[in-house]
């Protein structure tokens, strides 16, 4: 089956119970037991929810994974990952990163021994020098990256990585899997924001680890129950529903988006338009090779600062002032004052997060209206 028929249909039959085609919402918390440790496969919704089992299901099968974990956030499926990796462990993250997944690596994990270091794997002879410098546990890969729209040959980083002994984990947050599919080409976990575009609407908070090896799932879906930050039913019935629509909508978001890069490039008020889908873009042909489509996100440097930026910011009308991305809905943001603000200035500034980078989450209205949106907030710059 292709995408868009494995988005409605995998691992999502009908009810055996009652013949419905959506998943029930199942919103108790416990289950009858038939005797002691004897069980119908549910026993407490923290540890397992008929809701749950068939959207982790669901992510599975469309990311070609062997398990999949439902997680009431991004951040907590991230940290829940984090949880299997002991003090002293070593962390090859790539440098160019969400500013809550900086702020949980520096704040947070380094003060349980955790070493992290930072790696442009837009190179991938900058993480072979990397991994040659100690012992690796885990490589942690953004690709697009959030918010510059970097990419990594993951490929390439794949088997670097396991040739050094090393887990590699992927954030697939902004590709989703209707356009990428990074376990097909090595990566060991798949994580997600499932707020952004697999949920899709802007109406629930949500998170998800994939894992390419059935081995790993007895491991992941303890550590899940331990943790204990899952969803509710009803965020993984919203989740469900949103994943049905998720190939038509990202052709969606993407057409958009690159209506409005194209709209931005050359612009005497524009420095450069970040968006693997303009030849422009470093990494064009590998975002060719190793994507179905460029996504939905821009990411564009404004002349004159963080002044101009506002200014450019505050002259649009479709685009909605706001964090987050993957809605239906148009949202646009200042990264260094907004979802970069925890990182340092010198540090983001180091790694491209100007004062004058905007970044843009294309939404599915009409192209045109898009561009000429932008059009329009440039007019104020």
């Amino acid at each position: 089956m292709r995408f868009d028929t494995r988005a409605i249909h995998a691992a999502q039959p009908p009810d055996p119970l009652t013949g419905a085609v959506n998943a029930p919402i199942y919103l108790s918390s416990t289950f009858q037991q038939t005797a002691p440790d004897r069980n119908r496969g549910f026993v407490y919704s923290r540890t397992a929810n008929p809701t749950r089992s068939v959207l982790e299901r669901a992510l599975a099968a469309l990311e070609g994974g062997r398990a999949g974990l439902a997680f009431s956030s991004g951040l907590g499926a991230l940290a829940t990952l984090l949880e299997a990796f002991p003090s002293g462990s070593r962390i090859v993250s790539v440098d160019d990163l969400y500013g809550g997944t900086w702020r949980l690596f520096e704040h947070h994990r380094r003060q349980f021994g955790i070493r992290i270091d930072y790696v442009d794997m837009s190179r991938p002879e900058a993480l072979a020098a990397a991994l040659e410098e100690g012992p690796t546990s885990l490589v942690y890969v953004e690709t697009p990256t959030n918010p510059l729209l970097r990419l990594v040959d993951l490929a390439a980083v794949a088997g670097l990585a396991h040739a050094h002994g090393a887990v590699l984990a992927v954030d697939n947050t902004f590709a989703s899997p209707a356009l990428q599919r990074p376990i097909e080409r090595g990566a060991d976990v798949v994580l997600h924001s499932t707020t952004k575009y697999i949920g899709g609407h802007s109406d629930l908070i949500g998170g998800a680890l994939v894992l390419r090896r059935a081995r790993d799932a007895a491991r992941y879906a303890w550590l899940q129950n331990a943790v204990g930050a899952v969803p509710g039913p009803f965020d993984c019935f919203l989740t469900l529903r949103g994943l049905h629509t998720l190939g038509v909508r990202m052709r969606a978001h993407s057409a958009g988006a690159l209506s409005v890069a194209r709209e931005l490039e050359g612009r005497a008020s524009v420095d450069r338009v970040h968006y693997p889908g303009l030849r422009s873009h470093p990494q064009h042909r590998l975002a060719r090779r190793q994507m179905d489509g460029y996504g939905g996100i821009v990411s564009v440097e404004i002349k004159g600062g963080r002044r101009a930026a506002l200014r450019f910011l505050k002259g649009l009308k479709l685009f909605t002032l706001a964090e987050s991305l993957g809605g239906v809905e148009s949202l646009a943001e200042h990264p260094a004052s907004m979802t970069h603000a925890s990182v340092p200035r010198a540090e983001r500034e180091a790694h491209g997060v100007t004062d004058g980078l905007v970044r843009l989450s294309c939404g599915v209205e009409d192209p045109e209206d898009l561009a000429a949106d932008v059009a329009r907030g440039l007019g104020r710059v």
